[in-house]
C-alpha cells in the first residue's frame, strides 16, 4: 500500500512514462463506449477491436451494439494498421514538458497510473519520483 507522502505527488510531465508505455495503450469496452457515444473517431481511429470470431475491426467502424463482441483492443496505425511504436496522442509542448491531447477523455490505464505507488504501478524512471526522493520524509509537501 502506498505511504501517503507518494499519494499526494503529482506528474511531472516529462513524458517518460507515456513514451516507454506508450505503444501499449489498451482501452477498456466502457472507454469505447463513451468514445462511440461522443463521436471521439478522432481517438477511435488510432485503436482496432478483435472480435470473438478472431476478425479485426477498426473501433471507428464500431457501433455500441458491436461491443458485446469485442475481445480485446490495440493500439494500431490508422494508416498502415500496423502496431504504433509510441502514444499518438503525446504532445512535446517544450523542451521537457509532454501532454496528453486527450487528457479528459484518455483511457482508464492512462488516467489511473501513477508511477510512484510502490508495488502497484511504480516506475523507478519517473522524474516525479527522482525529483522526490531528494528530500526527506519530513520535507514533502
Amino acid at each position: 500500500m502506498a505511504d501517503e507522502s507518494t499519494e499526494m505527488l503529482e506528474c511531472a510531465q516529462c513524458g517518460v512514462c507515456c513514451k516507454i508505455f506508450g505503444d501499449s495503450i489498451s482501452p477498456t469496452i466502457e472507454n469505447v463506449y463513451q468514445w462511440l457515444e461522443n463521436g471521439r473517431t478522432d481517438i477511435l481511429e488510432h485503436f482496432s477491436a478483435c472480435r470473438g470470431d478472431g476478425s479485426w475491426t477498426k473501433c471507428s467502424d464500431l457501433r455500441t451494439c458491436d461491443l458485446s463482441e469485442v475481445v480485446s483492443i490495440e493500439l494500431r496505425d490508422p494508416n498502415t494498421g500496423g502496431l504504433e511504436s509510441s502514444c499518438p496522442f503525446l504532445m512535446r509542448v517544450s523542451r521537457n514538458r509532454y501532454l496528453c491531447a486527450i487528457h479528459l477523455a484518455k483511457p482508464s490505464m492512462c488516467d489511473n497510473y501513477k508511477p510512484w505507488i510502490w508495488g502497484e504501478t511504480y516506475f523507478r524512471r519517473c522524474r516525479t519520483i527522482t525529483g522526490n526522493e531528494k528530500l526527506s520524509f519530513w520535507n514533502r509537501k
